[in-house]
């Protein structure tokens, strides 16, 4: 959609200079579901680092609400239900304050360094993150199926 509507494309040179965001993600150092052996010594860990980049999407998440208002309720229902996925895998982690969750000066910070005064720096920065956000959420979505799947998980 964002291809469509503001002609951002996957080859875009602009896109690949600017993708410096440093968005979460899950990698086999995580006890990424790529090798199910080693990650099954790591599910804790993933499950940590999993609720950890889901509350650091919620950051991104707002950003996009303000700059992409021509689809603000449905990134509205996307932050609500990422923060609520987020503290659904915190309360599966044995130590709950170990996720991390950034506080508000921490948020307001990011939010400010992604503000752009050129609309196209914008789109960039919203497709990196929407694209980001889709494989993370992928990874995640295996991670947890193959969870329920090895051990009594209720999720």
């Amino acid at each position: 959609q964002m291809c469509e509507k503001f002609t951002v494309c996957e080859n875009s040179m602009e896109m690949l200079v600017r993708n410096n965001l440093n968005l979460p993600k899950v990698t086999e150092e995580d006890g990424s579901v790529s090798d199910f052996l080693t990650f099954l010594s790591f599910q804790d860990k993933c499950l940590r680092k999993i609720s950890s980049g889901l509350y650091t999407f919620t950051t991104y998440l707002e950003y996009i609400k303000e700059t992409f208002t021509s689809e603000k309720q449905n990134i509205e229902s996307l932050c609500y239900s990422t923060e609520h996925l987020a503290r659904t895998v915190r309360e599966m982690v044995i130590n709950p304050e170990e996720v991390t969750i950034p506080d508000s000066a921490t948020r307001k910070s990011l939010r400010t360094k992604l503000k752009s005064n050129k609309t196209w720096i914008e789109k960039i920065t919203t497709h990196l993150i929407l694209r980001d956000f889709t494989s993370f959420m992928e990874k995640t979505v295996r991670a947890v199926r193959y969870l329920k799947n090895t051990r009594s998980f209720s999720v």
